[in-house]
């Protein structure tokens, strides 16, 4: 076989060219779909309470009952990407994700916009991270780190191009005009570039070393047990460590808006933390860089609880906390890959991935209640240091034992 079609087969089913548009569109369609479904909120909510009437709290539970619904569909996506790969489930999520953005923008009542957040929690199941970590990880096989790096990079700045663009449309349209101006750049942006951008064949999954073994014999081991554990409880630490930052910051004497440059430094540490990820791939095992990125996640947690200051060192803890939040994306990222190789990755990576945002959605309460607990949030930060500490140990037992350690 000779000419492009074998250079498709060379390349994982897809020419060089038909690899680096599926990049460039994932790394378009992630920034709008993370910036519309995830990051408007936090900027609308404020006004979608003075409007309505509906509490801080009652709209922020519609927002998690979002995320909890992603986590538990995304199980079942995960098997869909594995035997249909990603055109068909993120053009569906797109298409899903616009009238349900438009339902939440035209809700007369609470329950409709709890159900259009229901809705959007089945949409991000098929259009963010996990369907797109799929895409790239079949399609761009041992390069994966490569791609994987590109569009969590770019994607980590839909707050930085969303969460400005959000605030600007809501003067002159109001949250509800804000929220339908946002679903016509879903529909334009994401619907298009899923299902133009993401056709080409879905390739077999690359051969993985060693033993294959059927998904439930791996759901079932040891290995992955402890591995869905630790990442749970990583994750948790990390992402309460984004929520609680800004009042930690506050006790500790700056202004709001110092604490807010803080939380934004720590974006910028997110992106720097995930350009060396790739080097430390090349350069440690699968055990080893598991365990020290998830200790060094509790070593920056537990200096932002236990600096008193001054501010600049405060803020240099937050951008190392946002490093390793930044790399712990990558890491969980290529979890199953590294261990248990492609076959079944969207299946087990939408296992993995479940506990991950149910505690996301649960970290703004349970922060909260905890500084309430615990007097402070110096303290909620020491005993998130020391979950993370606890992942970072049982991360140790998260390799199969025929996997390279």
């Amino acid at each position: 076989m000779h000419g492009p079609q074998a250079a498709e087969q060379v390349t994982g089913g897809l020419t060089e060219f038909g690899l680096r548009r599926v990049l460039v569109v994932l790394c378009v369609t992630e920034i709008v779909s993370w910036g519309v479904l995830y990051y408007a909120f936090p900027v609308l909510a404020p006004s979608i309470a003075a409007d309505t009437g509906w509490s801080i709290p009652a709209l922020t539970a519609a927002f998690s009952t979002g995320l909890v619904v992603s986590a538990l569909v995304g199980i079942p996506v995960g098997r869909w990407l594995d035997r249909f790969g990603p055109r068909l489930v993120m053009t569906t999520g797109s298409l899903l994700a616009v009238p349900a953005v438009v339902l939440i923008a035209v809700a007369p009542s609470y329950p409709l916009f709890v159900a259009g957040w229901v809705l959007v929690g089945i949409a991000m199941a098929g259009t963010l991270y996990s369907p797109a970590f799929a895409a790239l990880t079949r399609w761009w096989g041992p390069r994966r780190v490569t791609a994987l790096t590109a569009v969590t990079l770019l994607a980590g700045l839909a707050s930085t191009v969303f969460a400005p663009v959000t605030a600007a449309l809501l003067g002159p349209l109001g949250w509800r005009g804000t929220y339908l101006a946002l679903a016509a750049v879903l529909a334009v942006v994401t619907v298009p570039g899923h299902l133009l951008g993401l056709r080409g064949h879905w390739p077999a999954p690359e051969p993985h070393p060693g033993p294959e073994h059927a998904p439930a014999d791996i759901v079932r081991s040891r290995a992955f047990r402890v591995l869905l554990v630790a990442v749970a409880l990583a994750g948790f630490s990390a992402y309460a460590v984004v929520v609680n930052q800004v009042p930690l910051l506050i006790e500790r004497g700056m202004t709001t808006a110092e604490a807010a440059w803080a939380l934004g430094l720590g974006g910028l540490g997110q992106v720097l933390g995930r350009l060396g990820y790739g080097r430390l791939v090349r350069s440690v095992t699968v055990r080893t860089r598991t365990v020290a990125i998830i200790a060094a996640s509790a070593g920056a947690t537990a200096l932002l609880g236990l600096l008193p200051g001054p501010g600049a060192l405060l803020v240099a803890a937050a951008m190392l906390a946002g490093a390793t939040r930044g790399v712990f994306t990558l890491l969980q990222a290529t979890a199953i890959s590294d261990r248990w190789g492609t076959t079944h990755y969207g299946r087990l990576n939408g296992l993995l991935s479940a506990p991950v945002l149910v505690v996301t959605a649960l970290s703004p309460w349970a922060g909260a209640a905890a500084a309430e607990l615990f007097g402070g949030y110096p303290a909620v930060f020491v005993v998130l240091a020391v979950i993370a500490g606890a992942a970072a140990v049982l991360a140790v037992g998260s390799v199969p034992a025929r996997t390279s350690a």
